[in-house]
């Protein structure tokens, strides 16, 4: 589709590469310019920190409030209850609500990072919950006027739950359901804030859809839907997951040099569209950069690296990790930054085997792992190849730092409490 926008907005969300679908290009295009409109994208509490497959939709609020317009993140305390069925193939575990706001709480850490909640700019950004307006609901209300509004056939015939049947596997009634209830958020925004548009990823069309609709039913106001691309890497991989799990926002659950490390592990051909999506750099110097071959791509890939972390964690952090990839990589030593496992005198005992060690500092999920990762040659300690899978380290060996390697671009560091 050839489509010239007038907006700000739509124009970043086009020519960075966040668009994959659009309710009413124009219409949303004309509805920007006319002041400041507030959009919102929804968050379910499902764990204390989002993960890179978020980060998508966080950079689209960031641009959102960038381009003058109001953004809104909303928590799911009152979905988290119930799971989002979309394109999953089992039900979600079910959580309380003590869990549900310890999950909110760590979310929300991430935010203040993108988004000003503070400011008193008439685009000043707000957070929201659900459970403000969903906790409360009489079924029987609900039911009479609002799910007379949802035709059934019709939302059999939406792709994210259509594929589930077709599998035959069970959907339950409770997450049937949760296709109204974030169809009523819309409905709600748009009633208590003049909410215009809801963002997501292409998986949530038909759930941002059902909402359009429903407010048009009830309130006959015009509010439109936009999403952005499910994205893989160029490998096929979901994006969000590596080698040794979720590569988690929070600083707690993801040292920012591990985060920093992602990103420069990115392959060659996803660096231009990376930079263009996490990044806000010009497009044509992302172009630029993403044009970059042989080993002179690898300082493209320290730029996306730099400049994402510097967004999430701050230009110190993005600093230092560089500093201590230089210093493990090119120099063979051992950063300052690198991630660290403290063990306790308690925990050494009499010695604990180099396998334990392996696992317990990240690099292999288990023990097997560990051992088919010395026995292939791809563990290394203090930069010498590790060969003895039962070797057994002791409070002598830990009198100064151990440095271990899994592979060339995987390190930690383990010391002895002090």
């Amino acid at each position: 589709m050839t489509y010239h926008p007038k907006s700000d907005f739509v124009a970043v969300m086009m020519e960075r590469g966040f668009l994959a679908d659009c309710t009413d290009y124009q219409g949303l295009d004309e509805a920007l310019m006319q002041g400041v409109k507030p959009a919102y994208i929804g968050f379910d509490a499902t764990a204390k920190s989002l993960h890179v497959g978020s980060l998508i939709q966080i950079m689209m609020l960031r641009w959102f409030q960038k381009t003058g317009h109001q953004p809104i993140t909303l928590m799911g305390g009152g979905t988290t209850k119930v799971g989002d069925p979309s394109f999953r193939a089992d039900e979600r575990p079910l959580l309380d609500d003590a869990a549900i706001n310890e999950n909110i709480a760590g979310i929300k850490k991430v935010f203040s990072a993108y988004i000003d909640y503070d400011s008193e700019a008439p685009n000043k950004a707000l957070m929201l919950n659900n459970a403000e307006w969903l906790d409360d609901l009489n079924y029987l209300e609900f039911l009479r006027d609002i799910g007379r509004h949802f035709s059934v056939n019709r939302m059999l015939a939406f792709e994210s739950v259509k594929s589930r049947l077709d599998r035959e596997q069970s959907l339950s009634f409770l997450e049937f359901n949760y296709m109204i209830l974030q169809a009523y958020d819309f409905l709600e925004l748009n009633r208590r804030y003049g909410c215009i548009l809801q963002m997501g990823g292409s998986d949530q069309w038909g759930n941002i859809v059902n909402g359009i609709d429903l407010t048009r039913r009830v309130l006959d106001n015009s509010i439109y839907g936009l999403t952005s691309p499910l994205l893989t890497t160029s490998d096929g991989k979901k994006m969000g997951k590596s080698q040794d799990g979720a590569v988690w926002l929070n600083a707690d659950m993801r040292s920012p040099y591990e985060f920093w490390q992602f990103w420069r592990n990115t392959t060659d051909a996803d660096v231009g569209r990376f930079l263009k999506l996490y990044t806000e750099l010009p497009v044509d110097e992302c172009e630029r950069l993403g044009a970059l071959a042989g080993s002179e791509v690898n300082a493209a890939k320290v730029i996306l690296a730099n400049e994402v972390t510097k967004l999430l964690h701050g230009a110190e952090a993005a600093a230092a990790a560089e500093a201590t990839a230089r210093e493990v990589f090119e120099k063979g030593g051992i950063g300052d930054d690198l991630p660290t496992l403290t063990l306790t005198s308690a925990e050494l005992g009499d010695g604990i085997s180099i396998v334990q060690l392996i696992v317990k500092s990240g690099l292999a999920k288990s023990g097997k792992d560990a051992k088919r990762l010395i026995n292939e040659n791809g563990a290394k300690l203090d930069d010498k190849p590790l060969n003895d899978a039962g070797l057994m380290i002791d409070a002598t060996a830990l009198l100064s730092p151990i440095k271990l390697s899994a592979g060339k671009k995987r390190h930690a560091l383990v010391q002895l409490e002090t």
